[in-house]
């Protein structure tokens, strides 16, 4: 049997100890803020209302209830067609990837404010953990199309 022994003093092991508790206690102060901060900056989508408050502070009226909810797991990696729809998510601040194998929620509703299309408009919004990660405005048939959730620019007349 081999027995090592070290001499270390009780103030030496006192200021390792502090030390690494100060480190420690660092880290997950900067870990908290930062995960605060992200979360703060997204709005809690936990009921419809909330989600309809949401769709009109970015200008859209829509019908109270939405006409569909769905609800699928986001494959691990995404791939297409997911990868060009996050191209389109991209270009309005959302990123699909952050949803990557988790239940996601979408949310069809009907817009009543579309510029110059009265009818035929609906808006998908795709919720995560009661939070936004993607959405899209869309028309089906010949003259469709589907856009991010920015609210159209209108010509003055």
């Amino acid at each position: 049997m081999l027995i090592w022994t070290a001499r270390v003093s009780k103030k030496k092991t006192a200021v390792i100890t502090a030390a690494i508790l100060v480190v420690v206690l660092a880290v997950v102060v900067v870990l908290g803020k930062h995960a605060d901060s992200a979360d703060s900056n997204l709005p809690q989508l936990a009921d419809n209302e909330a989600r309809v408050s949401y769709l009109q502070s970015m200008g859209w009226e829509v019908e109270p209830e939405p006409v569909e909810t769905l609800q699928f797991l986001l494959p691990e990696k995404l791939e297409e067609p997911y990868l060009t729809y996050n191209e389109l998510q991209d270009s309005q601040g959302f990123d699909l990837s952050t949803a990557c194998g988790k239940q996601v929620s979408r949310f069809t509703y009907t817009v009543t404010n579309y510029p110059n299309r009265p009818e035929g408009v609906q808006l998908n919004l795709y919720v995560c953990e009661e939070q936004p990660v993607a959405g899209d405005v869309l028309c089906a048939g010949a003259d469709g199309f589907q856009d991010t959730l920015v609210y159209p620019e209108t010509e003055a007349k």
